[in-house]
């Protein structure tokens, strides 16, 4: 039998779940303590953070939102591994990586409390903004890396998504894209193990998500994404390898989604206890913290310390948030088009009736 093509899918992990260590090759990034101990305290903020975005939407001072518990070792790791002239493109909850490229909180919550200058960010302003329908934010990154190609920048394209989205026609469109032109661009699945209510196991049949970069040509590798070490040395490769004009990289982080969908979502009605209780002992956290105890780089009385101030800071977006003067009605219609048609002006007289207003 003659063989046209083998493949192996390396999967990457150094921190276990005890957080010590399974493997004695343990990258630069694992050695810079310091930088270790900045990330794990952004990856507390993000938490504090998200536990309050929740309280406010069950309160009713925020729409629908996207939790990213359980998420936070892939998305600061990917966003730390990002320099401000790359372009990031996510989906809708990797707040992680977007507060490291200078994205603020409250910007997060206006955007999910219906206002749409959420996305106009301040710092990463050619970031593109948050993308809601699945994965059609991978072909905007594809576009970016090849304008960086055909412009000789020596910079990167970056995009999200989970492991649904893998699955969408425009995930492999733009690897296609990838491969064929050899373009800088790294596409992160954060294969969190549900797509809503689908389970991982029931909507591919791949065996891993990372293999499906292979179709097009592109390097495929599989991250522990609970591993800040392992995420931070995936980005690395798949960022040198881009930078070199080595083409795109595929990276598959698995971790887990330990929060419903959305705050639209109940959980508990497809998944498994069992299933959460023993994904809360693989968690980002948890390991990263005994890692840095064990270094003697971190302790209790500075993680309170930090939390108090992760508090202070989140009540101070939450009240920029809250304080933001509500746009008028029309704003829905005034920036949809240069010259709005007919029934949109019409619309938009409606509205303006219906306040009083004319």
């Amino acid at each position: 039998m003659t063989i046209a093509a083998k493949f192996e899918i390396e999967f990457l992990q150094y921190l276990g779940p005890d957080g010590k260590l399974v493997r004695d090759d343990l990258p630069e990034a694992g050695r810079d303590t310091q930088r270790l101990r900045e990330l794990f305290k952004q990856m507390l903020f993000v938490r504090t953070f998200d536990t309050k975005a929740i309280a406010l939407q069950r309160t009713g001072k925020l729409g629908t939102y996207a939790s990213c518990l359980g998420h936070e070792a892939t998305h600061v790791g990917i966003g730390a591994s990002m320099k401000p002239e790359d372009v990031f493109a996510p989906s809708y909850r990797e707040y992680g990586a977007q507060f490291m490229r200078g994205v603020q909180p409250r910007d997060v919550l206006m955007y999910w409390g219906g206002d749409e200058r959420g996305n106009d960010f301040k710092i990463a302003r050619h970031d593109f903004a948050w993308s809601v329908p699945i994965s059609t934010q991978c072909l905007h990154a594809a576009g970016a890396a090849l304008a960086f190609k055909l412009r000789g920048q020596p910079h990167l394209a970056v995009a999200t998504c989970g492991d649904g989205g893998s699955s969408k026609t425009d995930f492999y469109a733009a690897l296609n894209s990838a491969g064929a032109y050899e373009l800088p661009l790294i596409l992160c699945v954060v294969n969190n193990g549900w797509a809503i209510s689908v389970p991982r196991k029931a909507q591919t049949g791949a065996q891993t998500l990372a293999q499906k970069g292979l179709a097009g040509g592109l390097h495929c590798l599989q991250v522990d994404g609970n591993d800040l070490i392992a995420v931070l040395e995936a980005m690395r490769r798949a960022g040198e390898r881009a930078r070199k004009g080595q083409g795109g990289t595929v990276l598959e982080f698995v971790t887990y989604r330990l929060s419903d969908h959305t705050t639209a979502d109940d959980a508990r009605r497809y998944r498994d206890d069992a299933e959460v209780k023993a994904a809360w002992e693989r968690e980002p956290m948890t390991r990263l913290r005994t890692w840095l105890v064990a270094q003697g780089a971190w302790n209790e009385a500075e993680e309170a310390k930090w939390k108090e101030e992760c508090g202070a800071r989140v009540d101070e977006e939450v009240n920029a948030y809250l304080n933001t003067p509500v746009q008028p009605v029309e704003a829905m219609f005034d920036y949809l088009y240069a010259d709005p048609p007919p029934e949109l002006l019409a619309q938009r007289a409606a509205a303006l009736a219906a306040e009083g207003r004319s």
